[in-house]
């Protein structure tokens, strides 16, 4: 069997965002390897043998315009995974990056998209609960212009004071949302979120300084361990065991696949939703004891 035919990759035009490290530069070397021509993009200088890079700041709308009008008129798969850590002040610059860049990107560039390409994002595990602002999301999500979302979001400041957090389960939220709205359906264009757990990249410092409370370094990590990795004595991803299944599933491999929030996080948040579950049981059935008893 032939992998790169497999893929479908070969000879074909892929975008993809923050590709300049970790799980994203993961992806770009594995879509090179499998023959794409890719097309990358990032804030910092990118050192991959790729088509075309990008530098660009992608919390800019006129820089992210820019190189819409340059990239090719057809693209196959769009790959965005950019994204930064959370620190207090910068809550509006974490949703521009983090969420509203990708949705824009996304529309910008979807009439290019061929028929039965793919759209594939890097959400977070962080999004994880993404159905309790799923109202707020959608309000968000059809709200036609950047300027208006701009305005949005300084009316609702309490939303975004968990930046990171609300900017992740939009993404989730837009996904679940749009996956079978006709600009996608009509045309079999797939679209797929991966959500990573604790994986080492070159924005682990930054993750963990913004989980401290006081923006310790270490403390953020200790802290990040005991949410993610004690619970199953665990050990943090590398990049490459989130970028190469986010390339499988934006691939002609998973070509039925779509609507997906896949969680790659060994199996974590399946066992929060387990414990919550069954947690949900007990109570009920202490309750109904209680009535009886009663």
């Amino acid at each position: 069997m032939d992998l790169k035919k497999l893929f479908g990759f070969e000879g074909k035009n892929v975008v993809i965002t923050g590709a300049a490290s970790g799980m994203s530069k993961s992806a770009t070397e594995l879509l090179i390897e499998l023959g794409a021509n890719v097309y990358a993009i990032d804030i910092n200088p990118i050192d991959l043998p790729v088509k075309k890079a990008y530098q660009v700041d992608l919390s800019n709308k006129e820089e992210i315009d820019k190189v819409i009008e340059d990239l090719p008129s057809k693209i196959d798969a769009l790959f965005l995974c950019h994204g930064i850590a959370a620190f207090p002040g910068k809550e509006l610059l974490v949703q521009k990056v983090n969420f509203y860049s990708q949705k824009y990107m996304t529309e910008e560039l979807l009439d290019r998209i061929t028929d039965h390409g793919s759209v594939t994002y890097i959400s977070s595990v962080g999004g994880f609960g993404w159905q309790q602002v799923y109202q707020k999301a959608i309000e968000l999500i059809n709200i036609p212009t950047w300027e208006e979302a701009m305005d949005w979001y300084d009316n609702h400041p309490d939303l975004i004071k968990s930046a990171y957090v609300f900017a992740k389960q939009c993404l989730l939220s837009y996904v679940t949302y749009k996956c079978m709205s006709d600009e996608f359906i009509s045309r079999k264009i797939r679209i797929n979120a991966i959500n990573p757990g604790d994986t080492t990249t070159g924005l682990t410092d930054d993750f963990n300084k913004s989980t401290s409370p006081n923006g310790d370094a270490q403390e953020g990590a200790k802290m990040i361990e005991n949410i993610f990795l004690k619970s199953w004595n665990g050990y943090p991803a590398e990049p490459k065991d989130m970028g190469f299944p986010m390339v499988v599933v934006g691939s002609d491999i998973c070509s039925y696949m779509s609507g997906q929030l896949i969680y790659i996080d060994y199996g974590l948040t399946s066992s929060w939703l387990s414990t919550s579950l069954f947690n949900e049981k007990q109570k009920s059935i202490e309750e109904i004891s209680h009535e009886t008893n009663n």
